[in-house]
């Protein structure tokens, strides 16, 4: 069970708004338990990196590219041509139109998915995407975990448990390698991605 001072957390960086809810309801539908715990938790790290640095963001654009971002790798949404992250930022796009976001915001959703798999961007450069990417690559490879509290990364554990995580994204990304050799995952996966998953700290805690 989480605990209190994790929740309490979760809870205030939590926008409160339609898009948001509605981001975590169409995440929830088509992103499997632990697709969707891995959603949730990247959004976590960020917020928590943020709050830990003092870092000013848009809460609502960086909670509903989170938990939209991986959607790009469920059957649905699945692109024969496109990497699962800009099929996943056109996701977010139609989502986000639909809620009447205007166009430049519409596309800051998207491009915060699309940079989660790119070179590393800097918060002075670019908050939301860094805290996307901080947050992504805690959960994905262990990366920073040791700076985030204990007990916050066990409570959040134990709200969103990984469920065998690392095992199913990794076959979901080498599945895009194979297909799709020239985008982003294939580098990632060529660049020792399996290594860095079963090594990931959060799977021994």
């Amino acid at each position: 069970m989480t605990t209190p001072a994790t929740a309490s957390a979760l809870s205030s960086w939590t926008p409160d708004s339609a898009s948001a809810r509605i981001a975590l309801e169409i995440a929830t539908e088509y992103a499997d338990t632990a697709l969707l715990h891995h959603c949730v938790r990247s959004w976590a790290f960020g917020a928590a990196y943020a709050a830990r640095h003092g870092l000013e963001y848009d809460r609502e654009l960086f909670y509903v590219a989170a938990l939209l971002h991986d959607l790009g790798l469920t059957a649905p949404f699945d692109s024969h041509t496109l990497p699962f992250e800009e099929a996943g930022g056109h996701v977010a796009r139609v989502l986000t139109a639909g809620l009447g976001w205007p166009a430049a915001r519409r596309d800051r959703a998207a491009e915060v998915i699309v940079l989660h798999m790119r070179e590393d961007v800097t918060a002075a450069e670019d908050v939301e995407s860094h805290l996307l990417q901080v947050g992504t690559s805690a959960d994905v490879s262990g990366l920073r975990v040791a700076e985030f509290d204990p007990s916050f990364t066990a409570g959040l554990l134990a709200a969103y448990p990984r469920g065998g995580f690392g095992a199913g994204f990794l076959a979901l990304v080498e599945d895009q390698a194979a297909r799709k050799p020239e985008c982003a995952a294939a580098a990632y996966v060529a660049g020792g991605a399996a290594t860095r998953i079963a090594a990931n700290p959060l799977d021994r805690v």
